[in-house]
Order: structure tokens, then C-alpha cells, then sequence
């Protein structure tokens, strides 16, 4: 379960890819961190489309997938994902659903409790938000010639069974372009993202009603 979401968490992570950068200062990095989120704070929405690459070290070749995702502040998510193997997966804050259409199947898990997913959702969701983001991660930031990246590394336990660095390469405006997530056994996920915004999400996105006919699964019994 904890290598799906790992997998899974691909939305949100960035990657370093040799640009020149000039390595800011902690309050320079406290202070970009308040400038993202006064800005998410004025449109706590987002959605773009996404390419994604995932290299598995126990595959030859790496998979290779697109999509779209959206987010709703302060834990709301939809992730379609197409392609050979396509999935959509909705959480509302209260619960989680992974459809696969191919197989006309779905897996449902409860939220919160101090759920096992818990810290799967939060490494989800952490590119979007960045909401006391501190709290999970040291960070360390860039300045680029064409914006910023931030270099996350996991606090708790949890989180570092699930990612060994998580990178965030963002533009001048502050949006997400690109992210890679390293694991512990050396796979990784890098994620570009084109086509943001920041419109209103209408909240039946946030929504999941499993189509007649499909078989549903409670990996954790609840």
C-alpha cells in the first residue's frame, strides 16, 4: 500500500536539473515560502495537465504517462491519469477512491484517524499546497534564472519510508513546472506540469460515485 501512494505522489514532486542556481538563506527561504502561499492564499484552487515518467529499478524501461490534476485547499484532489494503464483517484478529505476503468475496479479507503494513508496523501499534496509545509520537511531553496526550486527532505518516520528528497522546481510566478520524488530504493518519479490555473473547480470533481457494475476493494478492511 505504502509503494502505490509512494508511486502515487508523483503528482507533486520536482527534480533538479542542472540549471544555475544561487542558494538563498534560511529567512530568504522563509520568506519565499510566505510569497507562495499569500499567493495560493488568494486562489486556494489549482489544475494542470501533467507528462510523467516513473523509473522502477526492478523494471528495464521507464513508464511514461499523462493527465490531469486538480486541487482544493486544504486536502481535496482528482489525478486522471491516461494512457495504457489509466486510473482516476478522488479524495474529498474524508475519503479516498482509485478507480481503474480497464478493469472496471476500485479501491476505497477512510481518512483520517491517523490513517496508514496519511502520510501518503501529504507527500500527494505537498507541491500544491506548501501549507506549514516546515512541518514535515527541511527545506533549502534556489534562486534560478527562471524562477526558484526547493529542495524538500522528510522529518517524520512516515514520510521517510516513502521518499528519500522531494524537489520543487517552480517559474518566476511561483507555479509548480516540474518535480521529482526519490524513494528509499532508489526509484523515482519525475512529474512536468504545463497549463495551470487557478479558475474556480466545480466541487463535483471532488466527487466519486463507482460506476454500476464495478468491484470495490477496502485494502485497509474499512
Amino acid at each position: 500500500m505504502i509503494s502505490k501512494f509512494a508511486l502515487l505522489a508523483s503528482c507533486i514532486l520536482i527534480a533538479i536539473t542542472g540549471l544555475q542556481a544561487e542558494p538563498l538563506a534560511p529567512p530568504d527561504v522563509k520568506a519565499l515560502l510566505e510569497r507562495i502561499r499569500a499567493k495560493r492564499a488568494a486562489a486556494p484552487q489549482v489544475q494542470a495537465d501533467f507528462q510523467e515518467e516513473k523509473t522502477v529499478h526492478l523494471m528495464n524501461k521507464p513508464i511514461s504517462s499523462t493527465g490531469k490534476v486538480w486541487f482544493q485547499k486544504p486536502d481535496k484532489f482528482r489525478r486522471e491519469v491516461q494512457g495504457n494503464s489509466p486510473s482516476v483517484t478522488v479524495n474529498d478529505g474524508k475519503q479516498l477512491w482509485i478507480y481503474y476503468p480497464k478493469f472496471k475496479s476500485a479501491e476505497h479507503y477512510s481518512l483520517g484517524k491517523h490513517s496508514p494513508l496519511d502520510a501518503g496523501i501529504a507527500a500527494l499534496t505537498a507541491a500544491l499546497n506548501l501549507e506549514n509545509v516546515e512541518n514535515s520537511y527541511h527545506i533549502s531553496a534556489s534562486k534560478t534564472d527562471s524562477g526558484y526550486e526547493l529542495q524538500l527532505a522528510p522529518r517524520n518516520p512516515s514520510l521517510k519510508r516513502l521518499l528519500k528528497t522531494f524537489n520543487i522546481r517552480m517559474n518566476a510566478d511561483l507555479q509548480v513546472q516540474r518535480t521529482e520524488m526519490v524513494q528509499p530504493n532508489g526509484d523515482h518519479i519525475v512529474t512536468i506540469y504545463s497549463n495551470e490555473s487557478r479558475a474556480p473547480i466545480e466541487p463535483s470533481n471532488f466527487e466519486f460515485t463507482p460506476p454500476a457494475g464495478t468491484d470495490i476493494t477496502t485494502p485497509l478492511g474499512r
